[in-house]
Order: structure tokens, then sequence, then C-alpha cells
């Protein structure tokens, strides 16, 4: 079977944004989306080991962690619909088969959330009055989240690494169809592609906790005693140093392992080199920026903080927009995403811009009211 023939041939409405339009909120979406989603992806699970075995400055940053996982979940879901939207908007003829192939993997995103949710409120609900109201039953939520968190990476990665795939898409089909019908049962654990990014991503979430661990104690934590604003970026930068190996080892397999020729032709020996190389290197300057940090004898001061949240946040740019292009390339035999026809539609995206914006507004003014209001939470065991 030819896999072209899995992809809808029928006549569609015309893409209603163009092409650059699409890809930079994309890109962007994902990238806000990355930030709170790097910190539940591997961020619960350093915060559960830190608060059964780790120091006692290190229980007490995991305790923080997990009292404002709450809303770092909340903000993280309601960013990951932009880059969704994107992708149901121009990349439609490739993600619904691939979702439809996977389908109960793909709702089992929505089932696994949902408890995942439930464990980290129930863990910070815990955490109230000092941690007197912790029980065994609320440890038990915040354990459970950090083992669902990293599931639901892995299910992520599986659904899109697939839609890329789409030459696995005919065995796929037909090793799990009944009468013609997809079961939904189909996994893209044969890609040997899968594994390497899902690995690579959590790395890169390592680092994005351990800038995390400097912005907060900068930022929400002056309350926090001086011993503890010490040993913040000692310990971030412990943390980015393994998350930055991590990273590497994970993304060398992922780059010479599994990249196509044509893939390689575009990233390495093009012109997009610089951006290749400009991806593998960038994580190095947060990394120099926490060495500096932990200098201090006072702890991380808020410019200090704010640029290493701002170099990391470039670096999760800059990765987005690599693998946006490399997407792109992947799908280019089976679908020009550039090349489709454009109708702009100039109302909805006046809508999104407004509402865009206005969302981005409202969570600036509920953080600097988070920031004025206080010097961070404290929390004892």
């Amino acid at each position: 079977m030819d896999p072209q023939s899995l992809i809808d041939a029928t006549r569609f409405p015309a893409v209603p944004a163009p092409f650059w339009f699409i890809q930079f909120f994309k890109v962007l979406g994902f990238t806000l989306h990355a930030v709170p989603m790097n910190l539940w992806y591997a961020g619960v699970v350093l915060a559960m080991v830190l608060r059964a075995a780790g120091p006692e400055h290190g229980k007490r940053f995991a305790g923080r962690l997990m009292a404002q996982m709450p809303v770092v979940v909340a903000y993280g879901v309601n960013l990951g619909i932009v880059p969704l939207l994107f992708v149901q908007v121009a990349y439609f003829k490739v993600f619904y088969p691939a979702t439809i192939l996977t389908a109960w993997f793909w709702f089992a995103i929505v089932v696994l959330l949902i408890p995942a949710y439930y464990g980290v409120y129930a863990y910070a609900w815990g955490l109230r009055d000092g941690g007197r109201g912790m029980t065994p039953r609320k440890r038990v939520g915040g354990w459970l989240a950090a083992v669902l968190f990293v599931a639901l990476g892995l299910l992520f990665a599986n659904g899109f690494s697939l839609m890329t795939n789409v030459e696995a898409w005919p065995d796929l089909w037909w090793s799990t169809n009944v009468g013609g019908a997809a079961l939904g049962t189909a996994t893209n654990a044969g890609d040997p592609s899968l594994w390497p990014r899902w690995l690579m991503m959590f790395g890169l979430a390592l680092t994005t906790t351990a800038a995390w661990v400097v912005v907060d104690a900068a930022w929400f934590g002056r309350s926090e005693s001086p011993e503890y604003q010490r040993w913040a970026p000692e310990f971030a930068w412990k943390l980015y140093t393994a998350g930055l190996a991590w990273f590497a080892v994970a993304g060398t397999w992922y780059v010479l392992g599994t990249w196509s020729a044509d893939v390689w032709n575009v990233m390495v020996r093009g012109p997009l080199i610089v951006l290749t190389v400009l991806t593998a290197v960038a994580p190095g300057l947060p990394w120099l920026l926490l060495y500096r940090a932990r200098r201090s004898e006072t702890g991380p001061s808020r410019p200090a903080a704010s640029l290493i949240g701002l170099a990391q946040f470039g670096v999760l740019g800059i990765n987005a927009v690599s693998r946006q292009i490399v997407q792109n390339v992947e799908l280019l035999p089976h679908l020009d995403v550039a090349g489709q026809r454009t109708e702009v539609q100039w109302s909805p995206m006046a809508m999104f811009l407004l509402t865009f914006v206005a969302g981005l507004g409202l969570i600036a003014w509920m953080i600097g009211r988070v920031v004025a209001a206080s010097g961070g939470t404290t929390v004892q065991d």
C-alpha cells in the first residue's frame, strides 16, 4: 500500500492564515508551553526524589515547586492549546491519521492527565500549614503524578513522531484493523527516532527545572534563609550540568542515528548548519550564567536570575525552531505544508491575536501580583 493513500486527498478549504503566521505562532506557542511542561515533566520526579532523600535545602525547594505545581500545570495545559491549534490548522492531513492509528493512546493523555492533576493538588494541599497535613495518601498522589507526567511525555512523543513517520502507516494499519476500521491500538515504538526524542526532551526539561531553581529563589523565595539562597545557584548549576549531559547524549543519538539523508542535507550540509550548531551549543549560555551565579555570597540577584530565565527560554525556542524545520522536511515527500493553498481570513486571525496577547498579559499580571504580594512560599517538613 502506498502511504500516500492514507492521507486524505479530498478537497479541503484553503489554509486560513499565511504559512509564516502559522509557523511563527506554532513555534512561539510551543516554546511558551514548554516552560511549564518541562517543570512538570522532570520537575515533579525530581521534587519527589528530593523530598524523599534529598538534603534540607533540596527538600525545601521540592516543597516550593510542588506547592506551585497546580498553577504550573494549569498554565502549561492552556498554553499547549496554541501549538495544537496550528497543528490542526496546517498539518491536519497527517495529524488526524496518526492520532486515529494511535487513538486509544492519544485518548489516554486526557485519562492520565486528570489523576496526575489531582495528584499534584493533593500533594500541594498536604504541604499547607508547614506540611502537617501530609498523609500517606497525599504522598502517593505526588508519586503517582510524577510517574504519569513522564508517561504523558512518552504518549505525546509517540503521537507526534508517528505524524511524520508516514511510511509506517500502512503496516500499522494492516496489523491493527478489523474489516478496514483501525482499532486505534497502533504505536510508533518501531520508529528509531521515538526513544531519543523522548529522552532528549527529558534532558531539556532537567535544564529548565535547573533554571527555575534560581528564578524561583530570586523572585518568589526572598523570604528563604541566606543559606538557601546560596544553595540554590550551586544546586541549579549541578542539575543543569546533569541535564546538559543527558541532552547531549540523547541529542547525538537522535541526530546521528535517526536523521534521514534529506534532513541531513538541509540541517547540516546547507546554510541551516548555523541553526543546527546553535541548537547544540545554546544550553551552554545558561550553564555559564549559572556557573557565575553560584559564586555569589548572597544568592542570585533578580537581574541575574532573569537573564538565566531568558537564556533558557531562548534555548527552548531555538530547539523548537529546529524541530519545526526538521518536521517540515520529514513531511515534504508526502505533504508540502508551505505549498498549501491559502486564503487569509483576517477576522479569525485578529481575534486570535487579541485573545493571545490578552491571555499573556493576564498571566504576566497574575505573576506580578504574586511577586508583589509575598516573598514566596515557605515549606517545612
